[in-house]
């Protein structure tokens, strides 16, 4: 029987699209995402990986976005301007250093006051280092390259004194005698803070003052007045604001009743676990 001839056409027509989509599931085969076409499109399908010189083409271009970004986050941690000078305050004058957003300030500082602030650690648990670095004052001013956070801050700090006082150091754990800070049998009393207060503390030989704090702070600023290790036992969390005065004749002997009587805690003598910092060098700044 003869067959049409339009049948032969559609049947040869068909015959050769199936030969065509035999042919591009080949060439597409395995089937690929549309991130690994986009991949051949650009050129590295098809590459032998094996070839060295492939690899490195592929590492080059792989390492650039990470280059740029190391750059970028190394560069921004550095201040832009940072000027250091012997300070002319008279013996006794008060020791402070400050910060606003993007910028720093210190008056009459030593080194040691400095790595207190850039590592947020007592000085009395700072050791080693020559006599100079707790007797020699400085004053200094720093602006970053932008606005900046308190971490930062800190860390542009930590590069400063490492440039510019050459300090090298390291931190390592001894127990020493000190304090745990613990709740006091008549239970807390400290006022929690309100919610986004901005954190703030200060002390001195008569009170301690601070808002938007926690244990951990107020167990620092403790160590700071004591000159011994305090280490935070109250298990309690949240931010509180501390107001406790005490009169400066024997610290000892009177800021522990006023502890417990004004905010409802106590410190406890024993031997503590602390973390302490070890200045292994450092040299005098030089002004600028």
């Amino acid at each position: 029987m003869r067959v049409p001839v339009e049948f032969e056409r559609t049947e040869a027509r068909e015959s050769t699209e199936m030969e065509a989509a035999k042919i591009s599931a080949k060439a597409n085969w395995p089937p690929m995402n549309a991130d690994k076409r986009r991949w051949k499109e650009t050129g590295f399908i098809g590459v032998d990986l094996r070839s060295s010189a492939a690899n490195l083409v592929l590492a080059a271009l792989l390492l650039i976005p990470a280059c740029i970004c190391f750059g970028q986050t190394a560069a921004a941690q550095a201040f832009d301007v940072a000027s250091i000078k012997p300070s002319t305050a008279a013996p006794g004058s008060a020791s402070a250093i400050s910060s606003d957003i993007g910028r720093i300030s210190g008056r009459n500082v030593t080194l040691k006051r400095c790595i207190r602030s850039a590592y947020n650690i007592s000085e009395a648990l700072i050791f080693g280092g020559a006599k100079w670095a707790d007797e020699d004052r400085y004053d200094i001013d720093a602006k970053a390259p932008g606005p900046a956070g308190d971490h930062a801050m800190s860390v542009m700090l930590q590069q400063l004194l490492a440039e510019r006082f050459k300090l090298v150091i390291h931190r390592e754990t001894r127990p020493l005698p000190g304090y745990g800070l613990v709740v006091g049998k008549k239970g807390l009393t400290a006022k929690h803070s309100e919610p986004d207060v901005r954190s703030a503390s200060s002390s001195s030989r008569s009170k301690i003052d601070a808002t938007g704090c926690d244990m951990s702070c107020l167990a620092r600023k403790l160590s700071e007045v004591l000159h011994a290790p305090v280490a935070d036992l109250t298990g309690v969390d949240g931010k509180f604001d501390f107001k406790l005065e005490w009169t400066p004749d024997d610290l000892q002997t009177a800021v522990l009743p006023a502890l417990e009587e004004q905010l409802g805690l106590k410190l406890e003598g024993r031997k503590v676990p602390t973390e302490v910092m070890v200045i292994d060098s450092a040299e005098k700044a030089t002004a600028n």
